[in-house]
């Protein structure tokens, strides 16, 4: 199995013992539904469960100071009135006689994990746990938080495992100040974390919570932090703050989202460290809201497609000033920010890796207040999954001549079919080329793959065609005249649009290996085929999945043609990422190589598989960073995804 769950109901013994309007929202139920609606979709079954152990007071104390250890082990012994005083000596929090067991639990659970992916038991995990984290600090408990579960969990990966790099993402609407506080001088860990602030007006009322706070010392740009500073905000917002933020500061370094926008957030971080990511369970109160988030969460750990995401996709102006200052807090730290830049939109009418692991911790919507807001979200969830239910197949793939040493995992469906005869004789009449016998034999199978992810049979394919080209012409004018409304056209090698491709915004085509940059259109762009690491990075962070996202296209297609360029690491990378904006309704095309191995590289990375590492950071060109600026301030009055600044009124 490649993901673990990881529970113990022991972790549901504790409660409020006494009447207090703050500390009632952290109860048993939070893991209980949770669970519930996992073994309700058939989740928790399809995960190698694991039952934790009690982290020892050795573990403990890599974090947190003996002293405290200490005070903890004692609340055991006390009655009501004592466990209420201690608890009145900290803010926002309440012991039990068994928090002490519970907590330990807490740990061990994220370090059974942590053991399991880093072992190689298991891809990756989460870890289903109360009491939360975060906000505990060495000596002292705070918001619902005992032991700093995530903290020791990175500690212990390091010393036991060895790993030099951690990324900690922490997408709780609360600020992680115990986190940040215990690695702030560390550059071994970076430490990302996005919350409601509102200068300063939201708890835990912390000015080292705002987006200037970037670490001490060794450890000066290792703290991120996107402070929120209005309510409300939505997928758009998040996932602008992941492409112009958090994954180009993650790969340079080797409050309203809705449920499905954490299933989209896990699918991106899982191209980073080669798909080690442990999820680690911390805020998130509203129960229904708080149960569909952590499916979606194991829904991508498991590899399935994710649903698309709701709501318009332009993000809010308050969220723009956040990730504009947290871009000028972190440049000075970080070439990748300051080589993509934050190019000034236009005014309307100019344009109609490796020994690293990633941590992550899963919160919700908090408190009685977001009740009104995830019950929307929750029937927007619940249309999203009727209109993009699970293909039975998550990949197949179609080869021109089978091979068996693509190694492809026994669940990717080799397909063996055809379109009927006439059908494909009737495509292949648009081109010449179709008519030979390879091709014509490749064109059947295409089509008998593109119908079956356009009819909702599977979710991902890879093909190999002598003839990209044509054959990226056919799929498209097919896909259009069968059921996709809106279609993205990622090509990438010498393939040119159609000259009578219809311009009715029903097409997005991203020509990578254009022979310079332009926007021909709002739904025709071209991009020089970036020439290292760094400018690949920025290309498809600050321009293709914006684009892509914004587009909200029906099925992708991605080809690589003649000559196109890109290294497998490369391409590997890109359709992963991809399998984002449509919900997983990927068709890559290959013209490939007879020796290659891209096709099955495509296909394990479509099915889920973490994409090879890119190898060593280089830094992007000069000529391509402009490139790269222009396009962007051609786009951005179109495309508000674009956007990582404040637009110029």
């Amino acid at each position: 199995m490649r993901t673990a769950l990881v529970y113990h109901e022991d972790m549901t013994a504790a409660r409020l013992l006494w009447e207090d309007p703050e500390c009632e929202i952290e109860r048993p139920e939070r893991l209980t539904a949770a669970l519930r609606r996992l073994q309700q979709g058939g989740l928790e079954q399809r995960c190698l469960q694991l039952a934790p152990r009690e982290a020892s007071e050795a573990e403990l104390g890599l974090v947190h100071s003996p002293e405290y250890v200490s005070l903890l082990r004692g609340t055991q012994a006390l009655d009501t009135q004592e466990l209420r005083a201690l608890s009145g000596q900290y803010d926002a929090v309440y012991f039990h006689p068994s928090t002490f067991h519970c907590a330990r639990l807490a740990v061990g659970a994220a370090l059974q994990l942590v053991d399991a992916v880093l072992m190689g038991a298991v891809h990756n995990g989460l870890a289903l746990v109360r009491p939360p984290g975060h906000h505990s600090q060495r000596a002292a408990a705070n918001g619902f938080c005992v032991f700093n579960n995530v903290a020791i969990a990175a500690r212990h990966a390091q010393q036991k495992h060895g790993l030099q790099r951690i990324l900690i993402v922490d997408w709780d609407v609360h600020h992680g100040q115990g986190i940040q506080y215990i690695f702030e001088d560390d550059p071994s860990v970076l430490y990302f974390s996005w919350h409601r602030y509102e200068h300063g007006r939201f708890w835990p009322y912390l000015r080292e919570s705002d987006a200037d706070a970037v670490g001490q010392g060794k450890g000066r740009g290792f703290t991120v932090n996107l402070p929120w500073n209005q309510v409300g905000m939505g997928n758009a917002d998040y996932l602008a703050a992941f492409l112009h933020v958090l994954l180009p500061v993650a790969f340079e370094g080797q409050m309203q989202a809705t449920p499905e926008c954490f299933g989209h957030l896990t699918q991106l971080l899982q191209v980073l460290a080669g798909g080690r990511v442990c999820a680690v369970l911390e805020g998130g109160y509203h129960l229904e809201s708080l149960s569909q988030s952590v499916c979606m969460v194991v829904r991508a750990l498991l590899g399935d497609p994710v649903p698309p995401l709701s709501g318009p996709m332009e993000p809010h102006r308050s969220a723009l000033e956040s990730i504009q200052s947290v871009r000028a807090a972190q440049a000075p730290h970080w070439t990748s920010l300051q080589q993509q830049g934050s190019a000034p939109t236009p005014r309307p009418g100019t344009c109609s890796a490796d020994g690293r692991t990633s941590l992550v911790l899963p919160g919700g919507p908090t408190f009685k207040a977001a009740e009104a807001q995830a019950s929307a979200v929750l029937s927007s969830l619940l249309g999203q999954l009727h209109l993009h239910p699970t293909p039975p197949v998550r990949t197949a793939v179609a080869l021109t001549v089978p091979d068996a040493a693509l190694g492809l995992p026994p669940a990717v469906l080799h397909q063996e079919g055809s379109a009927p005869q006439e059908e494909t004789r009737a495509w292949a009449r648009l081109h010449e080329a179709l008519a030979q016998d390879t091709a014509f034999t490749a064109l059947g199978k295409v089509l008998h793959l593109l119908k079956g992810i356009l009819d909702g049979q599977v979710s991902s394919g890879v093909a190999t065609t002598p003839a990209a080209a044509a054959m990226l012409d056919v799929a498209l004018r097919c896909s259009l005249s069968h059921r996709a409304q809106r279609v993205l056209c990622v090509a990438v090698g010498q393939l040119d649009r159609p000259p009578d491709l219809a311009n009715d915004g029903r097409t997005l085509w991203l020509d990578i290996r254009g022979k310079e940059a332009a926007a021909l259109s709002p739904f025709h762009v071209s991009m020089p085929l970036p020439g290292t690491t760094g400018a690949f990075l920025s290309c498809v962070l600050a321009l293709v999945l914006p684009l892509a996202y914004g587009f909200r296209p029906d099925l992708v297609l991605m080809v690589l043609g003649p000559a196109q360029g890109l290294q497998e690491p490369h391409a590997a990378l890109l359709a992963a990422l991809l399998r984002g904006p449509a919900g997983g309704r990927v068709l890559v095309l290959v013209e490939q190589e007879p020796t290659s191995q891209l096709a099955g590289i495509l296909a394990r990375v479509l099915h889920g598989d973490a994409p090879p590492s890119l190898g060593p950071f280089s830094t992007a060109p000069p000529e391509d960073t402009q490139a790269l600026l222009y396009l962007r301030g051609q786009l951005e009055a179109q495309w508000k995804m674009l956007q990582c600044c404040d637009p110029v009124p």
